[in-house]
């Protein structure tokens, strides 16, 4: 298939008619069919001959074609099992793709990079279902897999809440959460007319590369996370009232004795805070208990 590019609309119709295949809305399939969108995934990814690739979703092969000829290897994840014969004839000219069909969720990446990579770092690239985003891209993260770097394609908003900084209106525990562990770098926005079928909203491709140590360090990793969480489930309220209100094991002194204690306003809200200041906010409650 490789003189038949699936980036082509009319290719990707084709096959896509050969084998009568239907878009199970219950795995969110959009397929890309835009060579220059797929041209600025393939750069951010930055993928080379000595890189080996985890591609979550490659649907009927289409990026899958792109980074096999880049890459020293790539293991296709593919959850619905309709796809699979379909990929064996698209991939069936690349010797260095493995698909396996399996929910990603479920899939040991520790594993898999030790099986295909000799345990070094792989590369993440995907275009994700919107639906199941964050629980990939933060399962990826939270389980410290063997990661370098994670290049999605997301649902537009979903992109410009990972890399909001404070003060701004999509700044959440989304933001904290990736940048914690990660730096967002968003590489480019994509509209719905560059996929079969077009989406409802728009997209974006952005590029995650993960930090050997995470941004802050902290003492209690659980209790920094709880502390985001409960900053921004009552975003309107005041940072102690809602740290107040989010079950925390402190009282409300303790609280507004530690928010002072970092020369902050006691009317100030979560949303203010930078990833440095809940970090040093876990510490000196930690240092209460």
């Amino acid at each position: 298939m490789e003189e038949r590019p699936l980036i082509r609309p009319e290719n990707t119709i084709a096959v896509i008619q050969k084998y009568g295949f239907d878009f199970q809305k219950k795995f969110g399939q959009n397929f890309l069919i835009d060579s220059h969108v797929l041209d600025k995934i393939m750069a951010a990814a930055d993928i080379g001959p000595e890189d080996f690739v985890l591609e979550i979703g490659p649907g009927i092969g289409t990026m899958t074609q792109a980074l096999a000829k880049q890459a020293g290897g790539v293991a296709a994840v593919e959850i619905d099992s309709h796809l699979v014969p379909i990929l064996q004839e698209t991939l069936a000219g690349y010797d260095n793709v493995t698909i396996i069909n399996q929910d990603i969720l479920k899939v040991d990446i520790k594993a898999l990079a030790e099986q295909y990579n000799e345990g070094r770092p792989i590369k993440v690239v995907a275009n994700l279902p919107y639906y199941i985003t964050t629980p990939i891209v933060m399962g990826l993260l939270e389980g410290r897999a063997p990661v370098d770097s994670i290049t999605v394609m997301v649902q537009k908003e979903v992109a410009v809440r990972m890399e909001a900084g404070p003060g701004t209106k999509d700044y959440g525990a989304l933001s904290l959460a990736v940048q914690y562990y990660a730096e967002p770098y968003l590489a480019a926005n994509v509209p719905p007319n560059c996929f079969i079928p077009r989406p409802k909203i728009g997209s974006a491709v952005i590029r995650l590369t993960l930090r050997r140590q995470p941004a802050v360090a902290v003492e209690d990793e659980k209790l920094l996370f709880r502390l985001i969480r409960a900053s921004f489930n009552q975003r309107r309220k005041t940072l102690v009232n809602s740290l107040y209100n989010g079950g925390l094991p402190y009282t409300k002194e303790q609280l507004a004795e530690a928010i002072r204690g970092m020369d902050l306003p006691e009317t100030v809200r979560g949303e203010a805070l930078t990833l440095e200041q809940f970090g040093t906010l876990a510490n000196r409650l930690k240092g209460m208990d």
